[in-house]
């Protein structure tokens, strides 16, 4: 008897992540830029600034993942408070998790932020595929 195969995912979802990654970037790319200018030109700490920046990228991800990575027909009436609270779910998880490296392993703030975004994007891609759109 062959040992059993690991299940195979399903064809959609890995166009679907590239799309969702790809949209990522721009939404990422946003906070990234806030980030930077608020911790280095304004003062504000590292995680106040991240947030900033992940609630502006948050706005651009709703749209281009609406439309492009899940093309989805759902009306915004029902599929924004959803990206709007998986989005703040987010944001709880990439406080945390920046918090907790800034605090007990030191890396810079954007080696940090590199880490806890990729842990951000594979949960919010799960939800917003499940549940959002």
């Amino acid at each position: 008897m062959p040992p059993p195969q690991p299940t195979p995912i399903r064809r959609s979802i890995a166009p679907q992540f590239l799309r969702y990654s790809g949209a990522g970037v721009v939404g990422t790319a946003l906070q990234y830029a806030v980030l930077i200018l608020l911790v280095e030109f304004v003062g504000l700490g590292a995680v106040a600034a991240s947030n900033v920046g992940a609630i502006l990228g948050a706005v651009v991800n709703y749209r281009l993942n609406h439309r492009y990575t899940f093309a989805s027909q759902k009306a915004h009436g029902h599929a924004l408070p959803r990206f709007a609270l998986i989005s703040a779910a987010g944001l709880v998880l990439n406080t945390i998790a920046l918090s907790g490296l800034l605090a007990f392993v030191g890396p810079h703030y954007l080696v940090a932020q590199v880490a806890v975004t990729a842990v951000v994007l594979v949960a919010g891609f799960l939800a917003n595929r499940v549940w959002t759109f």
